[in-house]
């Protein structure tokens, strides 16, 4: 495991053992940078414009 691998998986324990509930904001954030550093980077064709729920 690489320094980055042990540094991801360090702050993924972290943020479970948080002394109290974030916001929505802040959860909502910190779930995109979760995505963004385990899936990469987004595939797949963009929702239409009246696919409001793929939005």
């Amino acid at each position: 495991m690489t320094d980055i691998d042990q540094q991801f998986a360090q702050a993924q324990t972290d943020v479970t053992q948080l002394p109290e509930r974030p916001g929505n904001l802040t959860l909502l954030r910190l779930y995109a940078l979760f995505k963004q550093g385990s899936s990469g980077d987004v595939s797949g064709n963009k929702p239409g414009l009246t696919d409001i729920v793929g939005k």
